[in-house]
C-alpha cells in the first residue's frame, strides 16, 4: 500500500521587528485620528480616551491601562505592546502589523474584523477575546492564556498555538487554514468543533476531543 504523504506546515511569519530609538508621549490625551511615530508611552492611564482611527508607527506601549479606551480602527504598525491592561478595549477593525503584544492582562478586548499580519502574542491572560469576523495571518500565540476566545466567523491563516491555554474557544463560522495547535497545553472547543478542518491536532488531544467530536457527528459510544 502506498502511503499519502503529509503536508508539512508551513512556518508561521515572525514579526520583524526593530524600535528605533523613541520620544516619549507629551500629549495629555490620545485623541482621534493622532499619527504617533517613533512614540513611547510608558506607565499611562490611557482609560476611557478615544485614539479612533489613530496611528502608531514604531511605537511602544509600555505597562499602560487600556480600561474602556476607544481604539476602533486604530493601527499598529511596527511596534510592541508589553504589559498592557485594560477592561472593555475597544479595537474593533483594528490592523496590527508587524505587532508584539507580551505579558497582556485584557478582559474582554474588543478586535472583531480586526487584521492581523505578523503578530507575535506571549504570555498573560486575555480573557473573553472578542475576534469575530477577523482576519489571522501568521500569528504566534506563545505561553498565553485564552479564556474564552471567540474567532466566530474569523479567518485564520498560518496560526499558531504554542505552550497556550485554550479555554471554552469558540470556533462556530470560522475558517482555518494551517492552524497548528499541537503545541496547546490545554485545547477546550465549547463550540465550532466542525470547523477543525484546516488545523492540524496531535494524537492526544485528538482522543482528548473525541467526546466532542462524537457528540458533533451524532455518534453514541457505548460499552
Amino acid at each position: 500500500m502506498v502511503q499519502r504523504q503529509q503536508r508539512e506546515m508551513p512556518v508561521v511569519r515572525r514579526p520583524e521587528l526593530a524600535l528605533p530609538p523613541l520620544s516619549p508621549f507629551g500629549e495629555r490625551e490620545l485623541g482621534p485620528e493622532g499619527d504617533h511615530d517613533g512614540v513611547a508611552f510608558e506607565d499611562l492611564d490611557l482609560s476611557g480616551q478615544s485614539g479612533v482611527g489613530t496611528m502608531f508607527l514604531d511605537c511602544g506601549l509600555y505597562r499602560c491601562r487600556l480600561d474602556e479606551a476607544a481604539l476602533e480602527r486604530a493601527r499598529f504598525l511596527d511596534s510592541r505592546l508589553d504589559s498592557v491592561s485594560g477592561v472593555g478595549t475597544d479595537l474593533a477593525g483594528a490592523q496590527l502589523r508587524d505587532v508584539e503584544l507580551r505579558d497582556a492582562r485584557l478582559g474582554g478586548t474588543k478586535f472583531q474584523r480586526a487584521a492581523f499580519d505578523r503578530v507575535l502574542i506571549r504570555g498573560g491572560k486575555l480573557e473573553f477575546l472578542n475576534l469575530r469576523q477577523a482576519e489571522l495571518t501568521d500569528v504566534s500565540f506563545e505561553g498565553c492564556v485564552l479564556v474564552e476566545p471567540d474567532f466566530s466567523g474569523a479567518r485564520l491563516r498560518r496560526v499558531s498555538f504554542d505552550g497556550c491555554v485554550l479555554r471554552r474557544s469558540d470556533l462556530t463560522g470560522a475558517e482555518l487554514q494551517d492552524v497548528d495547535l499541537r503545541g496547546a497545553v490545554e485545547l477546550d472547543i465549547a463550540s465550532g468543533s466542525d470547523r477543525l478542518s484546516g488545523a492540524v491536532i496531535s494524537s492526544v488531544q485528538l482522543t482528548e476531543l473525541a467526546p466532542v467530536l462524537a457528540a458533533q457527528l451524532g455518534l453514541r459510544v457505548q460499552g
